[in-house]
């Protein structure tokens, strides 16, 4: 059986082909965790939340979104694991991140009758070629119904970035979400590929013709190609590298596998992706 890839797994292999041995091959667990990530995290988990109460008839108050993310903030920290890399910023100001992030979208999209949640956190596999060979998922954020009628792909994000639209129109995490939602919900529907920007209080959005997820299907399929090709990984240091879970272990950094690790993987020899 095939492995099943992931845009994340596609993303770490193009960024850091020793970030993806550490992972992918080797199966290592990370050692830390961003807290923008963690932050991300708990914003996700609070926003599903509020869905599924919203999907009961019984929408929560501002104030009760914000105790659970704060709930769930403390439960989740730790301080040992937990990495702030930008110097002058502490904890508190990335709870604060949090607690703005959730203020902007309720107070946008108040009282969330807008459209129809069809997911929440929905896995999506699906295949990029017939034959079944190339196997890809996700999870998506939010599928919804939008009144127009078409179905919103949506995704949440809490960084203060925001792509200008040519970027999101390359964008293909949420296209190759498409392909998934398509084979789901049917591929006469028409979709939405939208971005809450969280923190800017934002929101985005691209379409995809079905020539563009003919060549972006063909694109994945070559990428999935060389990464079965690949017997090295090198390190390749970035701007991502002070986030990286793995820095520990890079010999970029003068890092190395712990012995346990180690001991634990010796068995997979030669390392490589397995198909």
């Amino acid at each position: 059986m095939s492995e099943i890839y992931s845009h994340s797994r596609l993303s770490t292999f193009e960024n850091c082909r020793k970030k993806f041995e550490f992972r992918y091959v080797l199966k290592l667990p990370e050692d830390s965790e961003g807290i923008e990530a963690f932050v991300g995290k708990r914003v996700h988990e609070v926003l599903e939340r509020l869905y599924e109460f919203v999907g009961r008839g019984q929408t929560p108050k501002l104030e009760r979104v914000i105790d659970r993310y704060n709930a769930n903030f403390d439960a989740h920290y730790d301080a040992e694991r937990i990495r702030i890399v930008k110097a002058g910023l502490d904890k508190a100001f990335y709870r604060a991140l949090g607690v703005r992030c959730l203020n902007n979208f309720y107070r946008r999209h108040y009282p969330f009758d807008g459209d129809e949640t069809l997911g929440l956190e929905q896995r999506v596999r699906f295949d990029l070629d017939p034959a079944g060979e190339y196997a890809m998922q996700g999870i998506v954020d939010r599928i919804v119904r939008a009144r127009d009628g078409a179905i919103e792909i949506q995704d949440y994000k809490t960084g203060s970035w925001i792509p200008n639209q040519n970027k999101l129109d390359e964008d293909r995490q949420l296209a190759l979400y498409q392909i998934g939602v398509a084979e789901e919900y049917g591929s006469g529907e028409p979709i939405r590929l939208v971005w809450h920007y969280l923190a800017k209080d934002r929101t985005c959005s691209s379409t995809r013709s079905a020539e563009e997820l003919e060549t972006l299907k063909a694109d994945v399929i070559a990428l999935i190609d060389k990464i079965r090709a690949t017997r090295e990984f090198p390190a390749t240091k970035n701007a991502l590298c002070d986030w990286c879970g793995y820095k520990s272990f890079c010999p970029a950094f003068g890092g190395d596998i712990p012995r346990a690790h180690a001991q634990g993987t010796s068995a997979q020899t030669p390392p490589r992706v397995s198909t």
